[in-house]
């Protein structure tokens, strides 16, 4: 695995339309199968989560 919960990432494509590239968050969940991904939490300037989202590690990068 490439990542771990709690880690802090910067999304390396936008996902939607809440979250777009160059964003942080937070790895939240960890899937090993049916292949790797990550569950991560983006939050907005006051700390409130404003989205979620499921992403490869070759769309994350550790901060």
């Amino acid at each position: 695995m490439k990542f771990k919960e709690c880690d802090i990432v910067k999304i390396m494509k936008d996902c939607d339309e809440e979250i777009k590239k160059g964003e942080i968050g937070v790895i939240v969940m960890v899937f090993e199968k049916p292949r790797e991904a990550y569950e991560v939490e983006v939050f907005d300037e006051e700390g409130c989560t404003k989205a979620q989202c499921t992403l490869l590690p070759d769309e994350l990068e550790l901060v």
